[in-house]
């Protein structure tokens, strides 16, 4: 990847900077345990149950609705996330990322599909907004990022050049929808969850994680940012 012909660089929070894992635990452990002693149901049974529920909202804004899910399910899902944020972590390399790229001069835009309260809980923990020009939450616009209608609004408020920008994510739907809405140079995360196993992105160019973009950092920060000469070699 050539960052010379990068201006703009959005990126997703959870599984791209921040390890998935304290959100599988949160949504595979905790509030299936917590939802189980509410309602007098064994936890081995509990996932079983909401996991019909949780299918049925999944790509919308719903599903990453914690005031939507402590509704639904009767239990504070912003106090589960709150009792278990010493596992909120980085993913390695992901901050050296964020460094290196502003000291390339490109502008960093986060753009994640976490409820503002969420994105607040993991900011106290990681300070990770200070890193950014801007955030912005799916929330704040109506519609997730698997969802044209975000990509239209982001970009009413975010000025950026699609053609001279890059995006990096860990979700296919929301990759596709990235690419659907022109942005020029689309990457997937394939270990998301430092504990799992890597997926599979044949669809798009991809990464285990986004620390193995600094090689390609530190080449162009090497050739310098002139896109006139990025332009000249090819």
């Amino acid at each position: 990847m050539d960052f010379r012909r990068i201006d703009t660089v959005l990126l997703d929070l959870d599984g791209t900077l921040l390890d998935l894992a304290f959100d599988n635990d949160i949504w595979l452990e905790r509030v299936p345990h917590a939802w189980a002693a509410r309602h007098g149901v064994a936890p081995e049974d509990a996932l079983r149950l909401l996991t019909p529920r949780f299918a049925a909202v999944e790509g919308k804004l719903e599903w990453y609705c914690i005031d939507y899910w402590s509704r639904e399910l009767g239990i504070p899902v912003a106090g589960l996330h709150r009792e278990a944020a010493a596992r909120i972590a980085w993913l390695p390399g992901a901050r050296e990322l964020l460094v290196a790229l502003r000291g390339l001069g490109k502008r960093l835009v986060l753009l994640t599909n976490a409820h503002p309260e969420t994105l607040a809980i993991k900011d106290e923990a990681t300070g990770v907004r200070g890193f950014f020009d801007a955030a912005w939450s799916s929330h704040a616009f109506g519609a997730p990022k698997e969802d044209p209608r975000f990509w239209q609004r982001v970009r009413a408020v975010e000025v950026f050049d699609p053609a001279r920008s890059l995006f990096v994510d860990d979700s296919l739907a929301v990759l596709r929808a990235a690419r659907a809405a022109g942005i020029a140079e689309v990457v997937a995360v394939r270990r998301p969850d430092s504990s799992r196993q890597r997926r599979h992105h044949d669809e798009f160019p991809a990464v285990d994680r986004v620390a193995d973009l600094l090689p390609a950092i530190a080449c162009d920060a090497g050739m310098g940012t002139d896109t006139g000469a990025a332009a000249a070699t090819g």
